[in-house]
């Protein structure tokens, strides 16, 4: 028998739901991949997405949510490492072919290893206090899509 599903806890549901975002950014670019759209326009949102989406929440992770573990564990050098790496992939325009390719694998599964194992090992390890204090920096933002070229649809 399966344990039941760890239920988030509040104060993190707000990162959570940024990362369903994140999801759909790897399912547009395959499909726009599936539909031979130009590399340029998948190129111009992930572009976008990054600098609206993504690095204001991996700045928040990286100065809240990972904080609440310590800095030399293993899950916490793994998800800086992650970042990292999806950053220099954003950055690279020598190969965006390639780049979009391998950011479309690695965020989803960066996304996957936050959601299945770090985020529930903080929700173990953080006080009632560590995880108010975050639900007080981190609000739920209602997102709102670029949809000037929505080449997905």
């Amino acid at each position: 028998m399966n344990p039941k599903p760890l239920k988030r806890h509040k104060a993190l549901q707000p990162f959570s739901r940024e990362h369903h975002h994140g999801l759909l950014l790897s399912w547009k670019i395959r499909s726009g991949f599936s539909k031979n759209i130009d590399i340029e326009r998948i190129k111009t949102y992930a572009d976008w997405f990054f600098k609206n989406e993504l690095i204001p929440h991996f700045e928040l992770e990286e100065s809240h949510i990972f904080p609440l573990l310590d800095a030399d564990n293993d899950l916490i050098k793994r998800a800086l490492a992650e970042h990292r790496r999806l950053k220099r992939l954003f950055n690279d325009d020598k190969d965006i072919e390639k780049s979009l390719h391998k950011i479309e694998e690695e965020l989803e599964q960066h996304i996957r290893f936050e959601e299945r194992i770090l985020f529930p090992e903080i929700q173990k390890n953080a006080t009632e206090e560590q995880l108010a204090l975050i639900a007080d920096i981190h609000h739920d933002e209602r997102f709102v899509d670029n949809m000037d070229d929505a080449f997905w649809l």
